[in-house]
């Protein structure tokens, strides 16, 4: 599986509502394996990427960071345990997922 065939996916649940499109995904460090895909950033409203701006790391703009925020409120984490399958252009997430909040500037 490739990354450009995550991001960008429509998400649903297991009833088949729609909850948003992934925008980025998160990494973790795992030892020796080096990275593993640890969850989906789901934005509900907006299918554009952050670009990069929602690491705290970043110092953006204020006016492009609170732009970003607003286009991305109620986004959420979606932690890859709980992707059900992922197919062309969607991903479904199983029943009793939980969504975590992100951290945004």
């Amino acid at each position: 599986m490739r990354l450009s065939e995550i991001v960008g996916a429509r998400v649903r649940d297991s009833d088949g509502n729609g909850l948003g499109t992934v925008v980025d995904v998160r990494f973790a460090l795992t030892g020796d394996e080096g990275l593993t895909l640890a969850a989906l950033l789901v934005s509900p409203r907006s299918s554009g990427s952050f670009l990069g701006y929602e690491r705290s790391s970043v110092d953006a703009p204020a006016l492009i960071a609170r732009y970003l925020r607003w286009r991305h409120r109620g986004a959420f984490l979606v932690r890859w345990a709980d992707v059900r399958r992922v197919g062309d252009g969607w991903v479904d997430v199983r029943d009793g997922y939980r969504r975590f909040a992100p951290a945004l500037p």
